[in-house]
């Protein structure tokens, strides 16, 4: 009996030519598939942390600045002459450069495009458009605790 005859049997060309295109169909996927993740990026959630602990009490001298984490992007501690502490987004509203605190100019400063925010978080020179979010400033025993919603 030959396999013309018999309609069961699958000649080698066939099973060459299925290895083959599965094969070039998983190079193929496996370019595709990062070009894709890459363009369309999944969405991360936003952490829903509303509080942390910025610094001790006493590790902040006055008249400076902290950049700390807060979720996942940063905010600044400012404790001024006043001995008062207030906390901000460390984001500048122009180009989402991380700000830091300048004791020489007093108030808070984007290195990026020389931006300037006093210590109420009002943009008072350069290019930002908008005041830097606040945040709210606790002192809970020996901890500064920073939190959103003020």
């Amino acid at each position: 009996m030959t396999s013309e005859n018999n309609p069961q049997t699958i000649s080698r060309r066939k099973v060459v030519n299925f290895i083959l295109g599965g094969g070039l169909l998983s190079t193929v996927g496996s370019i595709l598939i990062p070009i894709i993740n890459f363009i369309i990026p999944p969405k991360v959630e936003e952490a829903t942390q509303h509080s942390v602990v910025a610094c001790k009490m006493g590790e902040l001298q006055l008249n400076a600045g902290k950049v700390f984490r807060f979720g996942s992007k940063p905010g600044i501690l400012v404790r001024t002459q006043a001995d008062k502490y207030v906390a901000f987004s460390a984001i500048c509203t122009h180009l989402d450069c991380t700000v830091q605190y300048r004791n020489d100019f007093k108030h808070i400063w984007c290195a990026c495009h020389n931006g300037h925010f006093d210590l109420t978080g009002k943009n008072i020179a350069g290019p930002p458009p908008r005041p830097l979010e606040s945040f709210k400033v606790d002192i809970r025993g020996e901890d500064i605790v920073v939190s959103r919603g003020v």
